[in-house]
């Protein structure tokens, strides 16, 4: 087994950093079927929920799911491994954000559904993706500036936000998935929590290297154990093309109207954000500095990915929250994982027959391991809000009321649905939408904006350093070989040296 590359060498230097390690290729393959397993539920709901609401043809609504994870896989790539500038390089899965579900299901019922209303959904997303590549181009002086909107007790508080908005998806989930028949029936919280349970023993008593593909084995065994009592059905495998090619504008030309587009492009302010607290966090779960160059890499990346989706018949993306409370669960820091993810999603995307046999796992074993990785994200957030002085009065509030609004559209959506003009109510009806905002405006009003460098993890004694470096070892070191390192130093040479992550 070969050693991990973060091992500190005797004069306290690292050769390759835990992220730009290139694991065997047996654990890429593993750890990055884990990601997709990770993270399929959340890739396809958006043009499962979309596709419906615009009534769809069974084999329409097909073609958008393997559209969908084709173009997801391209764009994990490019923002894991990286072309030129774009692309943050970190462990980031890249997935159609659901902050456009309702904008995009206002827009296509305005244009009167049917793949007519696909193709002003995607004139609005090519032009928003195109606007966020460009705003990522800024002269780094302006979006220094601009990132300074967005200090800790903002993207902590998103990254919060995102997670508990995310763990109703996975208890919906683990009841049997909304719209189902058997939806609250007690066997489908019986293999969640089964799901739940296995994973958390794997966690506790494991070694680390099942530790580290917990939530696969989880979903693995699940789904077994459900497909012997006859509730895992894997019929649709059969009955699916073998291969299935996804082409550029499938459904016709993008049609470009402008309220489409703002709405658009509002939305993609927002996955700004998400994109934004997600890199920070995972940032600094694998112990890589994150500057305001790393965002804005993170952020084109989003763009070109958005941009290629519009093309592709997908929709706009953002880095998955989901696969960050992985990362965080797994310890697995090498952004290559990401990258056999991304292939492994491509060939689902040709292969509906492969695809099949994944969306075969029942939805309460998905909903069991998904509400553990969603609290995950939730924690990330909290990690977050850590380096904020939350003794603060100000700070307490931000963080405070900005959680307040992300639950109102979920615990009083009437609200939204019967006394909100239509056009306002897709756009509102986000929890994520109503908290970042909120965040970010509480903090303009409380503390401006921020300095510069307000991402930056302090400095920390020798032991915790140690700590951060074990976390990625094949098996434990004695912290008599790590007594040598005073720093872990950043080897891109873009970063200060010896940043912690929270981890």
């Amino acid at each position: 087994m070969a050693r991990v590359a973060a091992r500190l060498s005797t004069d306290g230097e690292q050769s390759t950093h835990p992220v730009d390690e290139v694991l065997p290729v047996p654990k890429l393959a593993l750890y990055g079927f884990q990601h997709v397993l990770a993270f399929y539920a959340g890739a396809v709901i958006v043009p499962i929920i979309v596709g419906n609401a615009l009534k769809l043809s069974p084999e329409q609504l097909v073609y958008l799911i393997n559209a969908d994870l084709f173009t997801c896989g391209i764009a994990s790539i490019i923002q894991a491994l990286g072309i030129g500038r774009i692309g943050a390089r970190l462990p980031l899965i890249q997935g159609v954000t659901f902050t456009a579900v309702s904008p995009m299901i206002a827009i296509g019922l305005g244009a009167g559904g049917g793949t007519a209303a696909l193709l002003v959904i995607y004139g609005a997303v090519i032009t928003a993706g195109i606007a966020t590549f460009a705003f990522a181009w800024l002269p780094a002086k302006a979006f220094r500036t601009v990132m300074r909107l967005f200090p800790p007790v903002v993207t902590g508080t998103v990254i919060t936000v995102l997670g508990i908005v995310l763990i109703p998806v996975g208890l919906n989930d683990a009841a049997g998935g909304l719209g189902s028949p058997d939806f609250g029936d007690p066997k489908n919280f019986a293999y969640a929590g089964g799901t739940m349970l296995f994973i958390l023993i794997l966690m506790k008593i494991g070694k680390p290297f099942l530790s580290s593909i917990s939530i696969l084995l989880g979903l693995v065994v699940g789904t077994t154990v459900a497909f012997l009592l006859g509730d895992a059905k894997f019929g649709d495998v059969s009955n699916s093309a073998w291969v299935g090619i996804t082409t550029p504008f499938h459904f016709g030309a993008p049609k470009f109207e402008w309220f489409p587009i703002v709405l658009m492009l509002i939305v993609m302010l927002i996955t700004m954000v998400e994109t934004t607290g997600d890199t920070y966090a995972v940032g600094d779960i694998v112990g890589k500095e994150v500057d305001s160059e790393t965002v804005a890499r993170a952020l084109r990346a989003d763009g070109a990915a958005t941009a290629l989706g519009g093309v592709l018949n997908s929709f706009p993306y953002v880095a998955f929250a989901e696969n960050v409370g992985l990362v965080r669960m797994t310890k697995v820091k090498s952004r290559f994982v990401v990258v056999a993810a991304g292939v492994f999603m491509i060939i689902l995307g040709l292969l509906p027959k492969a695809a099949a046999i994944v969306a075969a796992v029942p939805h309460g074993v998905l909903g069991g391991a998904a509400t553990v990785m969603f609290a995950m994200v939730a924690l990330a957030g909290i990690q977050t809000l850590a380096k904020v002085d939350l003794k603060e009065e100000k700070n307490a509030l931000i963080v405070g009321v900005s959680l307040a609004f992300a639950l109102l559209p979920a615990t009083v959506p009437v609200f939204f649905t019967k006394h909100m003009d239509p056009d306002l109510s897709s756009l509102l009806n986000s929890g994520v939408t109503l908290g970042a905002t909120s965040a970010i405006v509480l903090n303009l009003i409380f503390n401006g904006l921020a300095k510069d460098g307000a991402h930056d993890v302090p400095k920390v004694e020798l032991p915790a350093q140690v700590a951060a470096a074990a976390d990625t070892a094949d098996t434990a070191d004695s912290a008599d070989d790590a007594e040598s390192a005073a720093a872990v130093p950043d080897p891109s040479g873009e970063g200060e040296a010896a940043r912690t992550p929270a981890s």
